[in-house]
């Protein structure tokens, strides 16, 4: 009994220390690393960077076609995993502007919509600390079939990214939640493939009709 209470007690270390386990994300950085040395990105181009919704953008080179696009999302990944590895996936590009899609899995993981806020703004100050004058938006946590339990969350979460935001230069929330969602309010499935989680061709259709005016804003 007395080791059980022990665990309860030291249960949130735990977690804590798993959910901060950059490390786990090591071999997808040396992949984007050996892809650089392979074929160098240009030098201004604009930076996706996130969670498994950038990495299964397989199209995004061809949905932006005007631009060169850098894709540097990496499954399962939470908002803090690319700070941790910001000087290794965002200073080397000296990218024109930087585009971050995540927050999904840090709710998921039981982050509150408070620390979402706070680790956005805590990967703004490192790429500032690199980079002062990039322009970065945030595109909203989506509304997920599979993750719809979580809505009231993600609700409270894009709130207070879009209002941290707002009080930033060059800081952008794109509003990508309404649009995934139905008449009911509801997610739409038809957006979403068969795990109800990651968007189909329809869903980044929508993703890119709010995406595209703000880079066509982003000073060449």
């Amino acid at each position: 009994m007395r080791h059980l209470l022990l665990l309860l007690l030291l249960w949130p270390l735990f977690a804590t220390a798993r959910g901060n386990d950059h490390a786990q994300w090591n071999p997808a950085i040396a992949a984007f690393e050996a892809a650089d040395r392979a074929h160098a990105p240009a030098p201004g181009s604009i930076l996706f960077i996130g969670s498994s919704s950038i990495e299964h953008w397989k199209s995004l080179a061809a949905d932006f076609p005007e631009l060169s696009v850098i894709n540097r999302g990496f499954g399962g990944s939470v908002i803090s995993d690319s700070t941790f590895f910001a000087d290794r996936i965002v200073a080397p590009y000296h990218a024109r502007a930087i585009v971050m899609y995540a927050g999904d899995n840090d709710l998921e993981e039981g982050h509150s919509p408070e620390q979402v806020r706070d680790d956005f703004a805590a990967f703004v100050r490192k790429v500032r600390a690199i980079d002062p004058a990039v322009p970065i938006a945030f595109i909203a946590i989506k509304p997920s079939v599979a993750r719809a339990v979580l809505l009231p969350q993600i609700r409270l979460a894009n709130a207070l990214v879009r209002t941290y935001a707002a009080t930033q230069k060059g800081v952008a929330y794109l509003d990508a939640f309404t649009p995934l969602l139905g008449k009911d309010g509801r997610p739409q499935p038809e957006l979403f493939g068969e795990d109800g989680l990651h968007m189909n061709r329809k869903g980044y259709l929508l993703w890119i009709n709010v995406i595209k005016p703000w880079v066509d804003d982003v000073p060449r």
